[in-house]
């Protein structure tokens, strides 16, 4: 059912799912006729993400974006068999075996797989058409919850700061960060992975900028207390609105992954755009102050935070992927 041809073409469609830092680390095996979903053990984030969450997570984006690859050629995902074994090598590690079926109908949110991409950027001022798109929204996706209020939202904006300090004041964090921006065009990875300044909405001079911020010079910048500004962005988080993003406690974080995917395709297709605001469900004390302030639902958890709205500009998609050869193993 899946040659070698077909698992290509859905590859290439599939690797448009988001994974943390765009790390990408889900690798692709045939085996007989079910689809083996690997690690690659060498992509992971053991100072942002120590217990591995957000990668496993980025795993269950990537088997949302097979299913929704599928049904576009009327197959569907059987069955999903969590593979949590020792590593087949030093380099792979298996998470899942996927059993593929005939029958499935094109899912609508297949359309929105090409628009969406994070938005750095700041949001129009809110208007009828926000409105209009945020109301859509929050009926059409019950795992979001949004908070629209102009001091709510400019609440957060200063809350995302300080949790966005929180992380960078540590250095081994910090440094990771660094590895995988790509700041220069002459960067090896520029177009591959990681975060390269077209996606992080940064100019030539605001690239080197940020290379010299989080660089050594932090902690000086730091003691003078410039760093907190440099780094600021609540003017762009205050822009637009923020939809947390809540799923059930305890929840496997390969169905939180399917599902996270799910929710950000719903605000594209809804005309928004929208970005992680990750630091504030990773670091507790801004978690907490945020389930304390806004009444998330019996048996739910805050995952992530999206700021989102109307782009003040088009979109410019920078799609740094690894080529398709490199993700079927």
């Amino acid at each position: 059912m899946l040659d070698h041809a077909l698992l290509e073409d859905l590859v290439a469609q599939v690797r448009l799912a988001p994974s943390v830092h765009n790390i990408q680390p889900t690798r692709w095996r045939r085996d007989g006729s079910d689809l083996l979903v690997l690690e690659d053990m060498a992509r992971r984030l053991p100072m942002a993400d120590p217990a591995n969450h957000d990668v496993r997570l980025s795993h269950g984006a990537a088997i949302e974006g097979l299913a929704l690859a599928l049904a576009g050629r009327g197959l569907c995902i059987a069955e999903v068999v969590a593979l949590d074994g020792q590593s087949e090598t030093t380099r792979m590690r298996p998470v899942a075996r996927l059993s593929i079926a005939v029958g499935a109908s094109p899912d609508p949110l297949a359309n929105a797989v090409a628009a969406r991409a994070s938005w750095r950027g700041a949001f129009r001022r809110t208007d009828a058409d926000s409105r209009q798109a945020l109301a859509h929204l929050a009926a059409s996706n019950g795992d979001l919850l949004i908070v629209d209020a102009p001091e709510a939202v400019a609440a957060i904006a200063v809350l995302g700061d300080q949790a966005g300090l929180h992380f960078l004041r540590e250095e081994a964090h910090r440094r990771e960060l660094l590895h995988w921006m790509r700041l220069s065009p002459a960067h090896p990875d520029y177009l591959r992975d990681g975060l390269n300044a077209e996606a992080l909405a940064l100019g030539r001079l605001e690239a080197i900028g940020a290379g010299l911020v989080l660089g050594s010079r932090f902690p000086l910048l730091d003691r003078l207390g410039l760093a907190g500004p440099l780094t600021s962005e609540r003017g762009k988080t205050g822009s637009g609105a923020i939809a947390l993003f809540c799923r059930p406690a305890g929840e496997d974080a390969l169905d939180t992954g399917r599902a996270f995917y799910r929710a950000w395709l719903a605000i594209a297709a809804a005309g928004l755009a929208a970005c992680p605001l990750s630091v504030l469900a990773d670091w507790p004390e801004s978690r907490r102050a945020l389930e304390e302030t806004h009444a998330l639902p019996a048996g739910r958890r805050l995952v992530n935070v999206f700021r989102l709205g109307l782009p003040a500009r088009a979109q410019v998609a920078a799609r740094a992927r690894l080529p398709v050869g490199e993700l079927i193993v």
